[in-house]
């Protein structure tokens, strides 16, 4: 069965809140998915998993520096990680916050790795953004990201 794992940092609970939502999308897809707070992640796992979907809160326009962490010590991993799928999901506090610029840094990383990133022409483009606590909007895009990592995990596998 096809794996994905959803990772995140959360400082005041709006990004887990995002990460559980697109967790259930996984899950309703018939994938295997594991939810694990960042700072529980080794690097190594990763390899473990057809997909991976981090989140991040927004801080300076770019990632906490506990997901900064991990994808920097997965420069070990370079190389093993190319062909499976990943994607990326970001909450701020405010409107023009980095919510893009944060989801664009950890992307770079995945695609470094050789991973495969799907785009979304509807909602957000580049993943899932939270002005606050995440409302009905930005949870629907949470659903459409995890149904769509799912799905493509689920071709390639």
């Amino acid at each position: 069965m096809a794996k994905v794992l959803v990772t995140y940092y959360s400082g005041s609970g709006n990004t887990g809140k995002m990460a559980e939502k697109i967790a259930e999308a996984v899950k309703k897809e018939n994938v295997d998915v594991t939810l694990k707070e960042v700072g529980s992640v080794k690097a190594g796992e990763l390899t473990g998993y057809d997909g991976v979907i981090i989140g991040s809160p927004t801080y300076y326009g770019t990632m906490a520096w506990q997901v900064k962490k991990l994808l920097d010590e997965s420069v070990s991993l370079h190389g093993s990680l190319k062909g499976k799928v990943g994607g990326a999901f970001s909450s701020a506090a405010n409107i023009g916050g980095g919510n893009e610029t944060t989801i664009t840094d950890i992307l770079n990383a995945l695609l470094i790795h050789g991973m495969i990133i799907q785009g979304e022409p509807m909602g957000d483009h580049y993943g899932p953004v939270a002005i606050g606590s995440p409302d009905a909007r930005s949870l629907k895009c949470c659903e459409r990201l995890g149904k769509n990592i799912a799905n493509l995990v689920k071709k390639l596998t």
